[in-house]
């Protein structure tokens, strides 16, 4: 590698660390559990330590991407800190693939102390991932649930309507109704469930329930409110696109969160929630042909 671009990628990671750092401290500042703030408050000051290793060789000062800080801190107050902090950290994984072959030999000969920071990094993942409890992916469980029946179970009923109703005005009241009654009775039998099971939490649980399952059917109602009465077609379209982006955006929260695999939950809730909205498609054109019934 050539000395200019070997120099310009320690700069990149200068760069880096300290983006990490401010992000550290301002998200410490609003986390109100004791032991998160305080390894947070911990992993900045190394992060600025490292600053200081890259700027023994850049000799010079590097500034972060203060929009990207700014950023990265309404997420954490909007997405939580765990989502945030978890994809900050995959940075190490985009550095250690970085960190191989005839660059790890160039960059250990003119960065002694590139050792250290490697195990500074792979320290800072396990303390993250030891100190995750926070509350929104404590209820990540009750919000899949909620989610997910949204999902298959109102994509069915909304695919099923369009044929046997071709309405939007109809098929916007029904999913109206059907929808909030089904609200009720997710939130209703999470709270049970949950309430015979430990007893802990049964409220705040059937809540996230409910609320993920709310904000579904809204999303997947909205094409058959806004577009014509007889652009039933063009909502269920849109309906079908709006079911894909819900699942591509949740799938990845709870990937980078949790650390799992976005590909095989994504493609596994796509197949599930398409494949019941195809099935009752042709359900609603076969009930409509053969029952004789125009609505």
């Amino acid at each position: 590698m050539k000395s200019l671009d070997l120099m310009k990628t320690i700069k990149r990671f200068q760069a880096d660390e300290l983006l990490e750092y401010y992000v550290y401290i301002k998200i410490a500042r609003f986390v109100k559990d004791k032991n998160d703030r305080d390894i947070l408050l911990k992993i900045a000051g190394e992060e600025q330590k490292h600053y200081g290793i890259w700027k023994q060789y850049t000799k010079c000062d590097v500034k972060p991407n203060m929009l990207l800080v700014y950023w990265y801190v309404i997420l954490a107050r909007i997405l939580g800190y765990t989502f945030i902090i978890k994809k900050m950290e995959n940075s190490v994984i985009e550095f250690k693939e970085v960190f191989s072959g005839k660059l790890e030999k160039e960059l250990t000969e003119k960065i002694p102390d590139l050792k250290i920071i490697l195990q500074d990094e792979t320290e800072h993942e396990n303390e993250l991932i030891d100190m995750i409890d926070e509350e929104k992916l404590r209820y990540a469980g009750s919000m899949v649930l909620g989610l997910n029946d949204a999902l298959v179970e109102f994509t069915g009923s909304l695919a099923g309507w369009t044929f046997a109703m071709q309405s939007n005005r109809l098929i916007s009241l029904a999913g109206l109704i059907t929808g909030i009654a089904a609200t009720m009775s997710m939130a209703s039998s999470e709270y049970l469930s949950v309430k015979n099971d430990d007893g802990k939490n049964a409220l705040k649980s059937s809540l996230y329930t409910g609320a993920a399952y709310l904000v579904t059917v809204v999303i997947l109602i909205l094409p058959y409110l806004l577009l014509p009465d007889k652009g039933y077609l063009a909502a269920l379209l849109i309906m079908l696109a709006a079911v894909i982006l819900i699942i591509a955006a949740f799938n990845y929260y709870i990937s980078v969160a949790r650390s799992i695999s976005f590909k095989k939950k994504f493609l596994e809730m796509s197949l599930i929630s398409l494949s019941v909205a195809g099935a009752s498609f042709v359900i609603g054109l076969l009930v409509k042909r053969f029952l004789g019934l125009d609505i």
